[in-house]
């Protein structure tokens, strides 16, 4: 069986589908015939969006599913949509969202030169938690993209993304700053930029990640 196909089908399998006959879902063919990873990307974002795994499906406005380069080198992993990601369907787009914008900014990248998406696609009401089924129901679409963009370097956006992610109880203070593993990537957990709002003196605790993360890149570091 083609590996590319053979993914596909796990992947639908971890999200619960029994069979292929799901209207506006084509993964199988359409993977076999253009493995790029902006086309399954795209095909996933179709199943992404029709998804009704948890509660969260009931509320949403729309799902958020993940924006960026599908070759990117660097993944921002968050932890779920607010307000304005839920109004305009994009991650990371309110004020949390211009305050990722500027760190990527200052490490001399844009948004499209990146990758950046939330473990949890659909807001959680009033912008609570995620709860652990919305968690578990979500996972395999973010580790699905994970597999497909093959990053260098995934940073984690507080402790919900990475929890979810890698399915361990890492607490965020005390692993920020630290090289994690996922699947062979190397993983920088660090703050939220909700946090950052809330705590401006962490931003130099963030920027010191980065600077990591630029090294480990090869990218060019200034103080």
């Amino acid at each position: 069986m083609n590996d590319t196909l053979r993914h596909e089908l796990t992947f639908l399998r971890d999200l619960g589908f029994t069979h292929l006959d799901i209207p506006k879902i084509t993964v199988a063919t359409t993977a076999v015939e253009d493995s790029d990873g902006k086309s399954l990307l795209a095909e996933l974002q179709a199943i992404a969006s029709v998804c009704v795994k948890c509660k969260l499906a009931k509320t949403r406005t729309q799902v958020v599913y993940g924006v960026g380069s599908p070759n990117a080198d660097l993944m921002f992993i968050g932890e779920a949509p607010g307000r304005d990601e839920d109004e305009k369907g994009e991650p990371f787009v309110g004020r949390a969202g211009q305050l990722l914008t500027d760190i990527i900014k200052a490490m001399k990248l844009t948004r499209d030169d990146v990758y950046i998406a939330n473990v949890v696609k659909c807001r959680p009401p009033e912008n609570r938690n995620p709860d652990p089924e919305e968690l578990d129901a979500c996972r395999p679409y973010i580790r699905r993209q994970v597999e497909i963009i093959q990053p260098k370097v995934i940073v984690t956006l507080g402790k919900f993304a990475l929890q979810s992610l890698t399915e361990k109880s890492y607490g965020i203070t005390a692993t920020r700053g630290h090289w994690l593993e996922y699947n062979g990537v190397k993983v920088m957990p660090t703050y939220h930029p909700a946090y950052l709002l809330r705590t401006p003196s962490a931003k130099k605790d963030v920027w010191n990640d980065m600077k990591l993360v630029m090294a480990e890149l090869g990218m060019t570091t200034s103080s």
